[in-house]
């Protein structure tokens, strides 16, 4: 994801004016917002047009918001103004993203398969490192079952997730939930129709 082309690809998919994947929060986010910390700095990376970077900031988070493609930051800082909140948008391909040290009480990564295993394996290693102690991860993909569906994600089956390649990745971590099933997405026009997923909600040892 980090050459020019790759950069020019996603910029192009959001231009325009409809919001590809809908303003309304990714229905698993949205379902674990009793996990949420009352307060506290929470990180969306991959945050396309900002729909969950959004809704984090209207639960009372601070939100940096990771984004590389202008297109998409132009109707994320748009959805924000809306809805009367403030996020932190960064332009950054999160493959050489300073990510800092431990600054994050939430960390949350919704359908960023377009990540090799190389480059997933360096930001699922990333997500955990920013999290402060007792920090929660939250994660939501496609599962390889996604292939014969077709309403959504990358067509690399390399790309998608198992719970086995979750569970070894975040070994370090107290699985709280972590479950593969099918459901019905409803979100904008690129993520619509039986879909197969794996959510993933982790917390960060405290001590």
């Amino acid at each position: 994801m980090t050459d020019q082309t790759e950069s020019d690809l996603w910029n192009a998919r959001y231009a325009g004016e409809d919001y590809l994947f809908g303003t309304a929060p990714n229905r698993f986010l949205a379902d674990q917002a009793r996990m949420l910390p009352p307060h506290g700095h929470a990180l969306a990376i991959a945050d396309g047009e900002g729909r969950n970077g959004v809704w984090l900031a209207q639960r009372g988070l601070e939100v940096t918001s990771v984004e590389f493609a202008p297109a998409a930051i132009a109707k994320a800082h748009r959805l924000a103004a809306q809805c009367g909140v403030s996020i932190n948008i960064v332009q950054a391909d999160l493959a050489t993203w300073d990510w800092g040290g431990p600054r994050f009480d939430v960390v949350v990564g919704v359908f960023f398969q377009f990540a090799g295993p190389a480059l997933r394996a360096a930001i699922f290693r990333r997500m955990q490192d920013v999290l402060l102690p007792g920090g929660l991860l939250l994660i939501e993909g496609y599962t390889p079952a996604q292939l014969a569906h077709g309403t959504g994600g990358p067509p690399h089956v390399e790309n998608l997730y198992t719970e086995a390649l979750l569970r070894e990745a975040f070994a370090a971590m107290e699985i709280l939930h972590l479950a593969e099933y099918e459901a019905e997405l409803a979100e904008g026009s690129c993520h619509v129709g039986i879909s197969a997923v794996i959510d993933l909600v982790a917390r960060k040892p405290a001590g």
